[in-house]
């Protein structure tokens, strides 16, 4: 184990630290400094090696945490990123955007802060870039079977990395232009830099994954075509239909989805010139919605120096600490402030949006009520109507399934109830052959859930294309892990 009375001796958490505000809201670059080495060994020498790890429960992907935590206190960073890489393909993002289950389910977190899992495993995987030991892993031998992969985001990168290794030919196909999914043009920069995409896509090049981008698969190429080319499709395109807010006003010129704010902002800090690129700049933003999308819509509005930004949530606000309905070892609802929050706006909650307010066709206002529950339905209170100034609103209120981009007509796979691609327990859909990981099959959830579907599909499919697998499979679509495949 690490330090064995390290727990005892270093009873601080520390984090790792965030610029400055006022330097870091005039540019895009992430957030986040570098943890000095010293801190950071001390933190990773807080783990306990307990006897049954929680964090591996609480860790969708299964890592291997409290070895590569002991690596990380030995000063073995090398062999810590060969751990690391072994339950997981992509720890630059996780270690980046996850919002840590693991952490919740630590043993220490039963009566002191938790140890800094996250950040011990952004260190290790960008020590690892830094000294080259990050190598493509080609096949050493090729299977003569083919896979389309549709979507690259995470869970299409997981299941394109694990099955070009084991020598399937795979390609990957994506309707932008460039591969990434949401981590490329949905996640902004001050979360995490492109260049973390870029250079885990050289690693994939080098092992032979094929990428194909621009093509929208159901009108550029058709589902049935990609059936018959290849031996086996994975519908890996997320869940990217957004929860609209049907009350009056919404055909307001400045009512905007969340995702059509970021995504042409996203463009802009990579040099492009994108067409509706939505510039909040001395504007009144108000944002419907109190997640990680609505945090980015605050963080690039501040970035773009809006006059005011405002979150408006429907409910009430979380507990700083975990309630008794959610004991440890779950992953409990907090109030949390993200780097985001830190930078300035204002945050309400029990706050109904009634109405958006405008003028000759242009967004004025948004018409918000107190929010009361009766009968277990949230509802706005009679009464207490205001109208909060409002040039741009961004609703961040959630997706509600995958696109149907004519899957059900081209190939009959089914949706269900949710708006998710319907699928068995070993992610096939109803049509033979035709797969489908990720939020597509999920609904929206976290990147680490992403991941390990992608890797626990890949295993699906290289079973049904060679009959076995060697592939690990570290969850179901039922949450349950796969014993044998």
């Amino acid at each position: 184990m690490a330090d064995p009375r390290g727990f005892l001796k270093v009873r601080q958490r520390e984090t790792q630290p965030r610029r400055p505000v006022p330097v870091r809201i005039m540019d895009w670059k992430e957030v986040y400094e570098a943890q000095e080495k010293g801190v950071l060994k001390s933190q990773a020498g807080r783990c306990m090696d307990c006897g049954v790890p929680f964090c591996h429960q609480g860790c969708p992907l299964g890592n291997l945490i409290p070895e590569w935590n002991d690596l990380v206190w030995r000063d073995k960073g090398e062999e810590a990123i060969e751990r690391l890489h072994a339950t997981n393909n992509f720890p630059e993002f996780t270690g980046r955007l996850c919002p840590a289950p693991c952490e919740a389910s630590c043993v220490l977190g039963i009566n002191q802060p938790a140890v800094t899992i996250k950040q011990v495993e952004v260190s290790i995987i960008d020590q690892a870039f830094e000294n080259d030991w990050v190598q493509p892993l080609p096949p050493t031998r090729l299977t003569g079977k083919t896979v389309a992969v549709v979507g690259s985001g995470p869970a299409g990168l997981a299941v394109a990395q694990q099955l070009t290794r084991v020598g399937h030919t795979v390609a990957v196909y994506e309707r932008d232009d460039k591969i990434g999914g949401l981590l490329r043009y949905g996640i902004p920069d001050f979360k995490m830099e492109k260049e973390q995409v870029d250079r885990r896509l050289e690693q994939m090049k080098a092992e032979g994954t094929r990428f194909r981008t621009g093509v929208a698969v159901g009108t550029d190429v058709t589902w049935e075509q990609l059936r018959r080319r290849y031996d086996a499709v994975v519908v890996a395109t997320g869940a990217t239909v957004p929860r609209d807010l049907p009350i009056p006003g919404r055909d307001l010129d400045g009512v905007h989805f969340a995702m059509d704010y970021l995504v042409p902002s996203n463009r802009a800090v990579a040099g492009e010139t994108p067409e509706n690129h939505i510039d909040a700049r001395g504007k009144h933003v108000v944002i419907l919605g109190g997640g990680d999308t609505g945090a980015d819509c605050i963080g690039t509005a501040h970035r773009h120096q809006a006059a005011s930004v405002t979150t408006l949530a429907i409910g009430k606000q979380p507990p700083a600490e975990r309630a008794s309905h959610q004991p440890w070892p779950t992953f409990p609802t907090l109030f949390e402030v993200a780097s985001a929050h830190e930078e300035g706006g204002e945050r309400t909650y029990l706050a109904s949006t009634v109405e958006f307010v405008g003028e000759n066709g242009k967004l004025t206002g948004v018409k918000v009520a107190e929010t009361e529950f009766v009968d277990g339905k949230r509802l706005p209170k009679a009464g207490t109507e205001r109208v909060i100034p409002a040039d741009l609103v961004f609703l961040s209120l959630g997706f509600t399934g995958a696109e149907p981009a004519g899957i059900t007509e081209q190939v009959s796979a089914e949706f269900d109830g949710r708006g998710n691609v319907a699928r068995d327990g070993y992610y096939m859909t109803n049509t033979e052959g035709v797969f489908v990981a990720g939020d597509a099959g999920r609904g929206q959830s976290l990147i680490v859930w992403a991941i390990a579907e992608g890797r626990a599909c890949a295993a699906a499919v290289d079973k049904f294309l060679m009959g076995s697998t060697i592939l690990p499979a570290p969850v179901a679509p039922t949450d349950r892990a796969i014993a044998v495949l």
